[in-house]
C-alpha cells in the first residue's frame, strides 16, 4: 500500500507544476484582450473624426453639411456617435479572429493533424513508443503535448510492476485528461469575446437605429413644413447603424463557428490518439504483473 501511494503522488505533480504556467498564460491573454479593445476604440475614434469626418467628404467642406453624392465616408459619418462603437466591435472581431487563427495554427503543430495521428497509431501498432514520442517532439503544438504526456505515462506504467493492469490504464487515461484540461483553455481563450460581440453588435446597431429614428420623427414634428433634411439625416443614421451592427454580428458569428469547429477537430484528434494509446497498452500489457520481491 505504501508503494502504491508513493507512485500515485508523482502522477499529480505535472498538473500542479503546469498550473502556474496556465495562470500566467491566462493573465497574459487577458491583458492582450484589454489592450486590443482599447486600441481598437482609439483607432475607431481617430478614423471616425479624422477620416470619415474630413471636410472633403461634405458639401462646402464642412462635416455639418450633407455628404457629397456617392461619398460613402460622409454617409457613414452621418451615422452619429454610435458609429465609433460599432467600428470598435468590428475591429475587435478582426483582431481576435487573427489571434485565434494564429493560436490554433500553433496548437495544430507543424504538420497536419490527420498525418500526425496516423503516425502515432502506426508507431503504437509496432509498440515503438520512443518513436511516437519523437514524432510528438517534431509535431509540437497542443495536440502533440497531450499525446506526448500520455506516451510518457505509458512508458512509466510499462515499467511499473506493483500496480494492477486496470490501475495502470486509469493512470494513463487520467494523465491524458489532465493534459487536455490544461491545453483546452488556451484554445478557447477569447472565443467568449467573439461570441459576445456576435450577440451585442446587433443590439448596439439597434440603439443607433432608434436614435436615428428619434431624430427623423423630431424633424417631422416641427411646426409648419417638415424639415426634409433633418428627416433624411435621421433615417440615414438609423440605416447606417443597422447595417454596421448586422455586418459586425454576422462576421462574429461566422468567426465563432469556424474556430469552434477547428477546436472540435483538435479535441477529436486528441481523443483518437488517447484511445489508441490506452488500447495499445491494454493489448500489450494484458497480464497483471504482481510484485515478486519480499
Amino acid at each position: 500500500m505504501e508503494q502504491k501511494n508513493a507512485m500515485n503522488k508523482p502522477a499529480a505533480r505535472p498538473a500542479a507544476a503546469a498550473a502556474p504556467q496556465g495562470e500566467a498564460k491566462g493573465g497574459g491573454s487577458s491583458l492582450f484582450a484589454v489592450l486590443a479593445i482599447i486600441l481598437a476604440f482609439v483607432v475607431s475614434v481617430i478614423v471616425f473624426v479624422f477620416v470619415l469626418g474630413d471636410g472633403s467628404h461634405f458639401q462646402g467642406g464642412n462635416h455639418e453639411n450633407n455628404p457629397l453624392p456617392g461619398d460613402y465616408f460622409g454617409v457613414v459619418y452621418k451615422g452619429g456617435p454610435v458609429v465609433p462603437v460599432l467600428i470598435t466591435m468590428f475591429l475587435c472581431v478582426i483582431i481576435f479572429s487573427i489571434e485565434r487563427a494564429l493560436t490554433l495554427g500553433r496548437a495544430k503543430g507543424s504538420k497536419s493533424i490527420e498525418s500526425f495521428v496516423r503516425t502515432i497509431r502506426q508507431k503504437l501498432n509496432v509498440n515503438d513508443i520512443t518513436g511516437a514520442i519523437a514524432a510528438c517532439d517534431q509535431q509540437k503544438g497542443s495536440v502533440a503535448n497531450v499525446v506526448k504526456a500520455g506516451l510518457v505515462k505509458y512508458q512509466e506504467m510499462a515499467r511499473e510492476r506493483h500496480m494492477e493492469k486496470d490501475q495502470k490504464v486509469l493512470a494513463i487515461q487520467k494523465e491524458i485528461e489532465e493534459s487536455t484540461a490544461l491545453e483546452l483553455p488556451m484554445l478557447e481563450k477569447n472565443l467568449v469575446i467573439i461570441s459576445t460581440l456576435a450577440s451585442i453588435a446587433t443590439l448596439v446597431g439597434l440603439i443607433g437605429t432608434v436614435l436615428g429614428m428619434i431624430k427623423a420623427f423630431s424633424a417631422l414634428a416641427q411646426g409648419g413644413a417638415p424639415d426634409a433634411v433633418g428627416l433624411a439625416n435621421g433615417i440615414s443614421e438609423a440605416l447606417i447603424n443597422t447595417a454596421l451592427g448586422i455586418s459586425t454580428s454576422a462576421l462574429a458569428i461566422v468567426a465563432y463557428n469556424f474556430f469552434t469547429s477547428k477546436i472540435d477537430e483538435l479535441t477529436y484528434s486528441i481523443d483518437e490518439a488517447g484511445f489508441s494509446i490506452i488500447q495499445t497498452f491494454s493489448a500489450q500489457h494484458g497480464a497483471t504483473e504482481h510484485n515478486t520481491t519480499v
